[in-house]
């Protein structure tokens, strides 16, 4: 594993371009209030984080990542179009022993511009790209938007599609969510007794909750278990969308197709492939670059569009580099005000054991 100066040596290399490209460095404490930014990231993050208990400041954790901050940053003085880029250390706990790290840099670009967000999405990824060219890496990109329109198009439940959308970044749950359903596992014996029960019993009233909050919980199950099941079409379309990994224009082509099957993805559609028409434009050869529908799942949950990953052959090492558009979070950052925003970041440590054994 590269030490710290040959790591910081690679990051300044990246920086240096990401100021040619016009963004403004900053730099985020690496003490972060944990109450409000834990809840923004994934579970695997939040699972990661270092946290800790400041006398005065209350619950704090060792900086997970730097997107977040700067994001919270920058729309406390104001939502205009600006481009940030950063070098720094970030913080996560390991479980395993291997050439993942639990302190290790991070350099990043940030844009926000309300221009053209897929032309923004395409200058990152195309920046990225040239940037570790060098290194041959596998680029992969993906879009989470698209399985959150097909969600939000199902002729379901409010409720379901409420949990379905939680439960976006955690995939078995998610599938186990949607056979559910739809109908093709049986109720837990518990849930059905209790759903068959009486409106009210003193035996159920246990625990913290009040009456009032169990009570409308049991009313919801018995809502959801008289619903009608998704259909077998909404099922197999939203399995058919999951599934898609190819060449960028041939996954592409499959949305396409896929949209009569779930019209709610068509505008997604659309905006891919005005993506792909700025990435080649760019000069990023489109059948090098393999879409998967599910890439980015099981990262950050401020996710809600483009993502991308460009890893080294080694599929041991951690990536080069990811990133992805994350519009909500400025929306939540911003009380009331919102920017469309998208970005990544750059393991050097990783670039410079890979140079080192070149």
């Amino acid at each position: 594993m590269a030490d710290k100066a040959a790591a910081r040596a690679a990051g300044a290399r990246y920086l240096e371009a990401f100021r040619a490209a016009g963004a403004t460095e900053v730099d985020a404490d690496i003490l972060q209030p944990a109450e409000a930014l834990l809840d923004l990231y994934g579970e695997d993050i939040r699972a990661r984080a270092y946290v800790t208990s400041d006398p005065l400041r209350g619950e704090m954790m060792l900086r997970p990542d730097f997107t977040v901050p700067v994001v919270q940053a920058h729309m406390a003085h104001g939502a205009d179009p600006a481009r940030y880029c950063y070098l720094g250390e970030v913080f996560r706990k390991q479980d395993h022993r291997g050439p993942r790290v639990a302190e290790y840099f991070q350099a990043g670009f940030e844009v926000f511009d309300r221009a053209d967000p897929e032309a923004a999405d395409a200058e990152v990824f195309a920046l990225f790209t040239d940037l570790l060219a060098p290194l041959a890496p596998i680029a992969t990109i993906g879009d989470i938007s698209l399985l959150r329109d097909a969600v939000a198009g199902l002729n379901t439940l409010e409720s379901r599609k409420a949990a379905l959308q939680r439960h976006i970044w955690r995939p078995r749950r998610f599938h186990a969510l949607l056979e559910r359903y739809a109908g093709q596992v049986p109720v837990p014996a518990s849930r059905a007794a209790l759903l068959s029960g009486p409106e009210t019993s003193d035996a159920l009233w246990i625990g913290l909750r009040d009456p009032e909050e169990m009570q409308d919980r049991i009313t919801a199950l018995r809502a959801d278990a008289a619903a009608a099941p998704l259909s077998a079409e909404d099922v197999a379309g939203i399995d058919a969308l999951i599934a898609i990994k190819a060449p960028a224009p041939q996954a592409l082509a499959a949305l396409q197709a896929l949209t009569t099957r779930l019209p709610a993805i068509a505008q997604g559609v659309s905006r891919l492939h005005r993506r792909l028409a700025a990435m080649q434009a760019r000069g990023v050869d489109l059948d090098a670059v393999t879409f998967d529908a599910s890439l980015g799942r099981a990262t950050m949950e401020y996710y809600d569009g483009f993502v991308f990953t460009l890893t080294a052959a080694n599929p041991a090492l951690p990536p080069l580099a990811t990133g992805g558009r994350y519009d909500a979070l400025t929306r939540v950052l911003g009380q009331g005000r919102s920017i469309p925003a998208v970005g990544g970041v750059i393991r050097p440590g990783v670039i410079a054991d890979l140079e080192a054994m070149a």
